[in-house]
């Protein structure tokens, strides 16, 4: 029984460390352990690994890491493209190997062989159009267009001067400095894409995100499928109990079982929680942006909402203050004039302290769901009517 509890501890651990690495910022996670693994991942770390470098092997070593840290994180580079590449490929390749062979079985049949191949190559096509295609670059050439068609609400975009390609930068859009151009509609720059996610591109990353959570859910179900058949082939629960004696029960049949599956089966085992584990993350991350793209907002524009309703607030709340102090001032100088009220009509009374005003997110994007998702399918500078565009 050595095995069981490695496998336990191994994936305790790896889901202790994806939850911190993930979710270690959330405000419940605030002064626990889980926010202590979250700085150490995130930063503490990488400081301890560049002290660790210089102190052995001197400041050229450590311009080295630093240069490294730059191409990986400050330039265009393919590294995480490769990554993905060696996941999927890797993935497919150890399935195909350990787990056809059990295709078909007595609850998969044959054709998942084929469609298999079918759903990682619809996977790697969404791939290659998110990585490669244009995300929606503004030039000097289409730049009045974008201002035309994406109106700025003096709110979080108001009209100004790229500094780098030196004209009106569009409302909605960015300049990102790994690609060193300005995006219309910018979401955010992809790593794993290489690429920025803006106007025209949009839709390839969302049915990416979308199609590569089914794809995860599809394989683990599968493994699944394929580990139920081997237990009903193999007669194992009919075996326990008729030849062994072990109680048919759920508690009597399940440590005889997992023994069996961890010792025949435990590569299924593990693709199957992993594939599982994926597509948890794929799937909170996916709703995240499709309710961006129903709600007409962007990577950039939801940060930039969250960083102008937080100094509202404290501006009002500052407002406020100063509203019941100017009145706590004035009650002053009155009662001074006028006869101390009575302590009863004193204890009762309540103090009437002006209500802070509501920050209202004002997104003049938003023009109904139906249409907000038609404009991310198709990309208002692929209309007729984008080219006649001018700006006013």
């Amino acid at each position: 029984m050595d095995v069981p509890w490695l496998l336990v501890a191994h994936g305790s651990v790896t889901a202790l460390v994806v939850v911190s690495f993930l979710c270690g910022q959330w405000p419940i996670f605030e002064g626990t352990f889980v926010q202590s693994i979250n700085h150490f991942l995130t930063s503490g770390a990488y400081r301890h690994f560049l002290r660790l470098v210089q102190a052995s092997c001197g400041n050229g070593a450590r311009d080295l890491v630093l240069g490294v840290e730059q191409y990986c994180c400050d330039r265009p580079n393919p590294i995480l493209q490769l990554f993905y590449v060696a996941i999927i490929g890797g993935s497919y390749f150890i399935i195909v190997q350990t787990s056809f062979k059990y295709i078909p079985g007595y609850y998969v049949s044959v054709w998942h062989r084929y469609l298999s191949i079918v759903v990682v190559s619809i996977g790697a096509i969404l791939f290659a159009l998110t990585s490669f295609s244009d995300p929606g670059t503004v030039t000097s050439e289409n730049v009045s267009q974008y201002v035309s068609a994406y109106p700025f609400d003096n709110i979080i975009f108001v009209e100004k001067e790229c500094s780098t390609c030196k004209f009106i930068r569009p409302a909605r859009a960015k300049h990102c400095r790994i690609c060193d151009r300005c995006v219309a509609r910018f979401d955010h720059h992809c790593g794993w894409m290489n690429n920025c996610i803006g106007e025209k591109n949009t839709r390839y990353f969302v049915a990416f995100l979308v199609w590569h959570f089914l794809l995860c859910m599809y394989g683990a179900l599968i493994l699944g499928f394929i580990i139920a058949g081997e237990l009903k082939v193999k007669k194992v629960i009919y075996i326990l109990t008729v030849y062994y004696g072990v109680d048919n029960s759920f508690s009597g049949l399940f440590p005889h079982v997992a023994q069996w599956l961890l010792a025949v089966h435990n590569t299924q085992i593990l693709l199957a929680l992993f594939l599982g584990i994926i597509a948890l993350l794929l799937g909170g991350f996916c709703a995240y942006h499709v309710h961006l793209c129903l709600s007409n907002t962007t990577t950039n524009e939801s940060f930039k909402w969250q960083d102008y309703i937080f100094w509202m607030k404290k501006e009002n709340a500052a407002s406020a203050s100063a509203a019941v102090l100017k009145a706590s001032i004035s009650g002053a100088s009155s009662e001074a004039q006028e006869p101390a009220p009575s302590k009863w009509k004193t204890f009762f009374s309540r103090s009437q302290t002006p209500a802070e005003e509501p920050v209202v997110k004002n997104n003049i994007y938003d023009v109904g769901w139906i249409r907000n998702l038609w404009e991310v399918i198709v990309p208002l500078s692929e209309r007729r009517s984008f080219s006649r565009r001018k700006s006013d």
